[in-house]
């Protein structure tokens, strides 16, 4: 696994600072969707798995394991389904890839692949905006039976019609021991005196702001305009006050470990790879809980090769398969059994409490309230106020 993750590919431009150009100027205009609501009951074509043995994935770079090794899991996968996948790993960014995608999905014309992987959010949208196959149950039982409680019951998609978890991460906060003693909670992290002007945020607007819904006293899985105007507001005096370095993408791993930053908020993933290098580098869970969030394997509209798609599924869902990905991706596996797997992979791994946390540290997690259109142009617009200067 290279330095490079899957989730510092969303911000490949960079720290987004307190000037330059406005995030919702960038982002806005991919979220008008006026009639391109779609019914997947009628928006499909037949499915020709049976005898086409392809599938055609969109996923995140650096997000499996290789797949030149013969004994990996995607060679696996083709020898024993005599399925050929071509996979592409072409999403960098949620909204990127909403734009390269809405015309044809909007209009019901094919995108040219069977299954993609986008974030939660992002899955949210689409699923709600009927441009998602549901899945068939009896060809993933898998899925049904192993997927870990924390990821059941979401908002969006309650009973995994639509969706499948590949890879799940927390975000939290992680400091340089050497530098600065713990950091135990959110409001610490942009309040506390000793850290004015070293730390960062994270530059994707639901990271940010579901902890600072919850250092206002709201839950970031229900929420009132209200709520949202006060934690704004408190992120606002953060940002003044002169606390915040910079709101970045996942090269605050490398200012963190180089004293650049003492502190900062961060996801699981980089920080399990920075350990390895710089043991002074922790993850702590804030007192405000950790986001749980997942990057979703979803079957467009117009897909040709959806059995194909939910055998991949279904597969990758085996415990002793889910163990040999997670021991090379380092994200949370979503898999129940997967860590009596990685006794045999890895044992170093089973006990890493951001691959496979226990009941514990999962029981103070929460994800983000799905928006409406409406929300999202207003609230994407509060957080570039903030966030773009």
């Amino acid at each position: 696994m290279t330095g490079l993750t899957r989730r510092g590919l969303l911000q490949g431009g960079g720290a987004v600072a307190f000037a330059g150009v406005s995030l919702a100027a960038l982002k806005l205009p991919f979220f008008s969707v006026d009639g391109a609501e779609q019914d997947p009951a009628t928006c499909r074509a037949k499915d020709l798995s049976e005898t086409d043995k392809k599938l055609v994935i969109s996923n995140w770079p650096a997000y499996i394991d290789p797949k030149k090794n013969k004994n990996g899991t995607f060679q696996v996968f083709q020898d024993r389904t005599g399925i050929t996948v071509d996979y592409t790993d072409d999403v960098n960014d949620n909204s990127e890839f909403y734009a390269k995608v809405r015309n044809q999905l909007g209009a019901c014309e094919p995108i040219n692949r069977d299954m993609m992987m986008l974030t939660d959010w992002m899955a949210a949208r689409m699923i709600g905006l009927g441009w998602i196959q549901p899945l068939d149950p009896k060809s993933i039982p898998n899925v049904l039976d192993n997927l870990i409680d924390p990821l059941r019951n979401r908002q969006w998609d309650p009973d995994l019609t639509y969706h499948a978890p590949w890879q799940s991460g927390l975000t939290g906060i992680a400091y340089n021991a050497a530098k600065t003693g713990e950091v135990k909670s959110f409001e610490e992290l942009i309040s506390r005196p000793d850290l004015k002007g070293r730390i960062t945020l994270l530059s994707e607007m639901r990271d940010t702001m579901g902890f600072m819904l919850k250092v206002v006293g709201a839950e970031p899985q229900k929420f009132t305009d209200t709520e949202w105007e006060n934690a704004v507001d408190r992120l606002r005096q953060a940002v003044s006050d002169g606390q915040v370095r910079a709101f970045t993408g996942n090269e605050y791993i490398q200012d963190l470990a180089a004293g650049n930053i003492v502190a900062c908020e961060a996801w699981s993933g980089d920080v399990i790879q920075a350990q390895f290098d710089n043991p002074d580098i922790k993850f702590v869970a804030p007192e405000e809980g950790l986001s749980l969030w997942s990057d979703n394997m979803i079957v467009p509209n117009l897909a040709t090769h959806q059995a194909n798609a939910e055998k991949w599924m279904n597969y990758y869902y085996e415990p002793a398969v889910a163990a040999k990905l997670a021991s090379w991706v380092n994200y949370i596996c979503p898999v129940k059994g997967a860590r009596q797997e990685m006794e045999k992979i890895d044992p170093s791994l089973v006990d890493n409490q951001l691959i496979f946390p226990d009941d514990e540290t999962l029981s103070n997690t929460f994800d983000f309230m799905p928006l409406d259109d409406q929300q999202q142009v207003r609230y994407e617009g509060d957080w570039s106020d903030v966030t773009g200067g």
